[in-house]
């Protein structure tokens, strides 16, 4: 008989296609675990840091207490350059004052363009059988929804 003669890369190609099956399959197995696990940890952040959960301070002074310190920064660096800076608490009140929401019953184009809505959510509910909504009611809820957007 003839001896069996493999080389040092027939070894190597031997040894390589015999374990890439292995391999494959522990990536495959180990890497669906990993990729459940992308998002989560101790520095994942699963909540939006300004929402008011009850037990903290409420968004809007957080938002406030930003603002102040976005405010102070520029301040100082104003003061760093040698230029005037500004006044945080007046500047504050005017970023504040500008963000008040206003009384949307008051624009009367507003006011006739959720009319038609309803009137028309109201013709609809009628080709339905249903019962129509009181125009007047639900154009104020229509508006007072539309004031809580921001909040």
């Amino acid at each position: 008989m003839l001896p069996l003669a493999v080389s040092n890369g027939d070894v190597i190609l031997i040894i390589f296609f015999a374990t890439l099956p292995v391999a494959a399959l522990a990536f495959a197995l180990g890497a669906g675990k990993a990729l459940g696990e992308i998002g989560k940890g101790q520095f994942a952040i699963d909540e939006d840091p300004l929402a008011d959960e009850g037990g903290g301070a409420p968004a809007s002074a957080v938002r406030e207490e930003e603002i102040r310190q976005l405010l102070e920064a520029k301040a100082y660096r104003q003061r760093e350059r040698g230029q005037e800076p500004l006044d945080v608490d007046a500047e504050l009140e005017k970023i504040l004052a500008a963000e008040t929401p206003t009384d949307l019953a008051a624009d009367p184009q507003l006011v006739e363009e959720v009319r038609q809505l309803v009137v028309a959510r109201n013709a609809r509910r009628l080709r339905k059988g249903q019962e129509p909504l009181d125009v007047e009611t639900e154009i104020e809820r229509q508006l007072r929804d539309l004031e809580n957007l921001g909040q």
